[in-house]
């Protein structure tokens, strides 16, 4: 028996009073946190949840977001975490392709209106019985259409003292949601083994200690902050300081005031912290004095990037590689071990990793191939997508995707992508999906999305657009259109007008030549 749950449950045990998390001037301590976790899971059997049943989960890096994924998972069930930046539509496809039982959906905020996109979204899908509006005035989110009940009244009346379910090493705990180049976006089923060895592997890659306050400022819904900070955070019994949006004068602010010892972010955030204008304001010394360790994942660093953070802070950033997929740390910079700036460093702990060509036929030191990994870190497969996994786990290896190289050393370097997706300030876009969304536009005949480079984002979205016949849609107007149907980090920011597209004989769009 096994359920990823213990991370929290051990931890209560021994530092039941410890701050597990903090928010501003609030404190959730160990015993609080699993507390609560114990209604939620109360409530969601009384709501008739068993073992697999799937639960999804729309909420920004706040303390109800630990509170309701251990409640589900005490209750064995499966968490589906989705971005806070869906729309309806993107909501009612998830909440659809993963059959979602109960959905906790943040109300938002003026900022982030994610509560009325969340319950739209859920009245679309008829399967999904259950909307529990997640906000601290049960008056203001009973407002949403189709809440069922508030985390509030839940936590209010619902019973602390819960049997947690005994769930098995190769049950699913988490579903994550990921992209190709082809199809809708496809359910990663992680399992508890998957995820708690990735934690333990985690936990000692980055030296964690009680007595660390770790940053969170990576989305919770994504694989990163999700498992190499929450979950291994509370494995490890360290304090965990939420920051709900990064913005860079924020980060510092909090690093100061709480003597931050581990940061870990993807490089758009080392970026935007060396080019804080706010930044002589604060105590960065002092910031330099705590800080132990910061990783980075997500994208390549930028070498350049890289040495400046470093010369600044005078911490090491330690580089990695992984996917949603592996739950998701693959590679590694190990402390221990020599650290090559520039390399996601080597396979983690009973991980292997290897350079293919296109047979699957393995490639020496220095040739360029394709990244395969295997291990206790491979997802179960994608959630029902047979003809997928058939391709991505085949002969026993799960296809990254990405081109890499592998030194004498073994040391593995990312040089390019043989997907089309593009990475916009660590978030991933797949560009069928955009080009999906677009061509329902009545007075676009065709399009191509690609990504173009960005100083502080990496890359941005751009789309070549071939207008219908006779029609001269305005660029601004069809940017607009995109934001109404896409999340903020999808929807493109440049378009091109072209009378036509670039193709090969057989009618594929040569997005290389669009690059270029």
């Amino acid at each position: 028996m096994l359920n990823l749950v213990s991370v929290l449950e051990d931890s209560a045990a021994r530092l039941g009073t410890k701050p597990a998390f903090v928010l501003g001037e609030h404190e959730l301590t160990y015993a609080e946190l699993d507390a609560a976790a114990c209604r939620v899971a109360s409530r969601l059997v009384a709501l008739g949840i068993t073992a697999g049943d799937k639960v999804a989960l729309s909420c920004p890096n706040l303390p109800f977001f630990p509170i309701v994924y251990y409640g589900i998972l005490k209750a064995g069930g499966v968490v589906v975490p989705l971005n806070v930046l869906f729309k309806a539509g993107e909501v009612a496809y998830h909440l659809t392709d993963s059959e979602a039982k109960v959905y906790f959906c943040f109300e938002g905020t003026d900022e982030l209106p994610m509560g009325a996109e969340g319950a739209a979204g859920f009245e679309q899908v008829p399967g999904c019985s259950y909307l529990v509006v997640i906000s601290a005035d049960p008056v203001a989110a009973s407002s949403l259409a189709g809440a069922t009940t508030t985390l509030a009244e839940v936590l209010a009346t619902s019973d602390s003292a819960f049997d947690t379910a005994q769930t098995h090493p190769d049950d699913t705990a988490v579903i994550l949601y990921t992209s190709g180049t082809t199809g809708k976006p496809k359910g990663a089923e992680l399992s508890h083994s998957n995820v708690l060895m990735n934690c333990m592997v985690s936990r000692r890659l980055l030296s964690y200690q009680e007595d660390d306050r770790a940053l969170l400022s990576l989305p919770l819904f994504h694989s990163f902050g999700q498992v190499v900070q929450m979950n291994t955070g509370l494995l490890a019994g360290i304090t965990t300081v939420l920051l709900p949006r990064f913005e860079p004068a924020a980060a510092l602010a909090l690093m100061e005031k709480h003597s931050v010892s581990v940061f870990c972010g993807v490089p758009t955030m080392y970026w935007a912290l060396l080019h804080c204008p706010e930044a002589p304001t604060f105590d960065l010394e002092a910031i330099a004095r705590s800080m132990r360790i910061a990783a980075s994942g997500g994208a390549a660093l930028p070498l350049q990037v890289l040495r400046d953070f470093e010369e600044r802070f005078g911490v090491p950033i330690l580089e990695g590689y992984g996917l949603s997929e592996t739950s998701p740390v693959a590679s590694f910079n190990a402390l221990d071990a020599e650290r090559k700036p520039g390399s996601v460093g080597t396979p983690i702990w009973g991980v292997e990793m290897r350079i293919v060509d296109e047979d699957d036929n393995e490639l020496p030191a220095g040739e360029s191939g394709e990244i395969v990994i295997r291990g206790h870190n491979v997802m179960k497969g994608y959630y029902r997508r047979d003809e997928a996994n058939a391709e991505a786990l085949r002969g026993g290896w799960f296809h990254s995707g990405d081109v890499g190289q592998m030194d004498e050393d073994g040391y593995f370097y990312i040089v390019d992508r043989t997907k089309d997706m593009i990475i916009r300030g660590g978030f991933n876009v797949y560009p069928r999906e955009i080009e999906e969304a677009m061509i329902e536009h009545p007075l676009i005949s065709l399009v191509a999305v690609v990504g173009v480079a960005h100083e502080s984002l990496g890359e941005e979205v751009k789309a070549f657009v071939v207008p219908v016949a006779g029609e001269t849609p305005e660029a601004e107007a069809l940017v607009d259109w995109c934001r109404e149907r896409l999340a903020a980090y999808k929807y493109p920011r440049h378009i091109e007008f072209r009378e036509s597209l670039p193709m090969t004989a057989t009618g594929k769009i040569l997005k290389t030549e669009l690059r270029d």
